[in-house]
């Protein structure tokens, strides 16, 4: 590919979140609604595209569970099939929910769906009571005592791929993570101190979200590259790459999905594949290997 710079994704890239931000989104909805889905459906709703934010994605399965009590029918694979269908997101679940059970029942639900606590108690379960006091300026109050889900998330990036990669390349970081937690996170697999703030971007310092690409291209304007490589684990990180690449830059842009977070197998590298992956790989510890064969 011959790569000037390489872009990394931190979750499900360097940290294994399957045990923190899935978890909490689980988890949130349940305590605030009493009833939930199960882990393994977050990624029908990633897959759908659009909720690289992942409050977002909370509301959304918050505003599934509450559709159904008002008697919509359809499965979660229906259903996130029908928001990729109308543009991914938030917004578009909300399309869904409106024209399939009526505007009468859409209002109920949205009378009971509040956003605001949902977000409040992701953060107290993600964040853990002390850093939650820190970070946001807040009271914990759910009943049970927690000290965050945030400090279940195995490292990814091994240490020999890291050093080779900030060795040979110019490394950024683009990422859904608000920009204090993604600090911990680059802190705890080794890069916080070796990528600059300039040569990052987190929830704060762009609206949009992935898949756009406008901070991905800014990002390649920065290292001053003719060819950059985006590491992602879901297909909206793949659809960033292939987005820049249509904006008719003169820079290349290659997409490579990792199979460490929610896509994986056989189905994984096929769902990749077909948007465009310039590779699929088993690991972020693979990239070295394959930018210099």
């Amino acid at each position: 590919m011959n790569a000037d710079a390489v872009v990394l994704d931190i979750d499900g890239v360097l940290v294994d979140v399957a045990d923190s931000y899935r978890r909490a989104i689980v988890e949130s909805v349940e305590a605030v609604y009493d009833r939930t889905i199960r882990k393994t459906d977050i990624q029908e709703f990633k897959d759908a595209g659009g909720f690289n934010n992942d409050w977002e994605l909370t509301y959304a399965v918050a505003l599934y569970v509450l559709a159904t009590e008002e008697g919509y029918g359809d499965s979660i694979a229906a259903f996130t099939d029908k928001i990729g269908a109308a543009g991914g997101g938030l917004e578009a679940a909300e399309t869904v929910v409106r024209e399939s059970i009526g505007a009468r029942a859409a209002q109920r639900v949205t009378e009971q769906w509040d956003r605001s606590r949902l977000r409040d108690v992701f953060q107290q379960l993600y964040l853990g009571d002390e850093l939650y006091r820190g970070l946001e300026d807040g009271k914990p109050d759910l009943e049970r005592e927690t000290p965050g889900f945030i400090h279940d998330e195995p490292v990814l990036l091994e240490p020999e791929a890291r050093d080779r990669l900030l060795d040979r390349y110019d490394v950024g970081v683009l990422t859904g993570r608000p920009e204090a937690e993604a600090e911990i996170a680059l802190d705890r697999v080794g890069l916080g101190d070796a990528i600059p703030a300039d040569h990052r971007f987190t929830m704060d310092d762009w609206k949009e979200g992935k898949p756009n690409p406008r901070a991905l291209r800014i990002l390649a304007e920065r290292f001053d590259a003719d060819s950059v490589v985006f590491v992602g684990d879901t297909l909206d990180d793949v659809r960033t790459a292939v987005n820049a690449s249509e904006t008719g830059s003169r820079r290349d842009y290659h997409g490579i999905g990792v199979l460490t977070g929610g896509l994986t197998g056989k189905e994984g590298r096929q769902k990749y594949e077909r948007e465009g992956a310039a590779a699929v790989l088993e690991s972020v510890n693979a990239v070295p290997n394959l930018l210099e064969s």
